[in-house]
């Protein structure tokens, strides 16, 4: 597996040089160009969806100057939600997103990806803390769905959520 270094926001918007004020909505997109892995972010108003070569993207509010940083729950507490998630018809959804946290939190490593014999991508990620391998169904929810997962996991897994 390779890992890659994704840059942090930019602050400005890739497609009107907007700079981004606290409290702000903007979108992140993920783009492979070449052997590199590159980061767009993207005001509001510009924002027309995510490109077709997009990896991945998502939807993030620039902190305000005062805001405290947020707390995750620890890690032993997400992996514990991924495993309840796994038995949860429905919730599909948020267990891919919450795959994608715990490999951005360097909780799971991405280690392939695949199709299953019905034709359903899953993402092959391992734990190394239980030394185990997981095949998570890649299903991407759409931007309202997101939005609720994201509330969710807030509510979930963050230390001081309201």
């Amino acid at each position: 597996m390779v890992d890659f270094e994704i840059q942090r926001c930019s602050r400005r918007c890739a497609k009107t040089e907007h700079e981004f004020a606290p409290g702000e909505v903007f979108y992140s997109v993920l783009v492979s160009e070449g052997a590199e892995i590159v980061r767009y972010d993207y005001c509001q108003a510009a924002w027309d969806g995510p490109p077709a070569e997009a990896i991945g993207w998502w939807r993030s509010q620039m902190p305000e100057a005062n805001a405290r940083r947020a707390n995750w729950a620890p890690n032993d507490v997400m992996l514990d939600y991924f495993l309840e998630l796994e038995a949860q018809p429905g919730k599909e959804d948020v267990r891919y997103i919450l795959t994608l946290l715990m490999i951005r939190r360097r909780v799971l490593r991405l280690e392939d990806s695949e199709l299953d014999e019905n034709g359903v991508e899953k993402m092959v990620v391992f734990c190394p803390r239980n030394e185990t391998e997981y095949h998570v169904p890649v299903v991407s929810p759409g931007p309202e769905r997101a939005k609720e997962i994201q509330d969710e996991l807030a509510r979930l897994l963050f230390a001081d959520a309201a």
